[in-house]
């Protein structure tokens, strides 16, 4: 299974049973289905966002020490001022 595939069916799942909640086939507490339900989807975009960032804040940090994909880049970084510099295009 795939990593999408496997995304999906996590998203498809948690999107039933909060729908299975929400219309109250699972019953729930009147407080908890008042107070706490609605603002679940909130929570979850703001935990992702959270999530999110902190993966790529924390790639960045972490650059320098993935060598092979480093020296990659600046090859590739190399390769493209020296296309640009063939063109007639200075760059610094």
């Amino acid at each position: 299974m795939t990593k999408a595939t496997e995304a999906g069916l996590t998203l498809f799942a948690l999107l039933a049973v909060y729908f299975a909640l929400y219309t109250q086939v699972i019953p729930s507490p009147q407080k908890f289905q008042q107070e706490i339900l609605p603002f679940l989807p909130w929570w979850a975009l703001v935990a992702f966002g959270s999530y999110a960032l902190f993966t790529l804040g924390w790639g960045i940090i972490t650059f320098k020490t993935k060598k092979d994909k480093y020296e990659e880049l600046k090859v590739q970084i190399e390769e493209a001022k020296q296309f640009y510099r063939s063109k007639g295009i200075e760059l610094d």
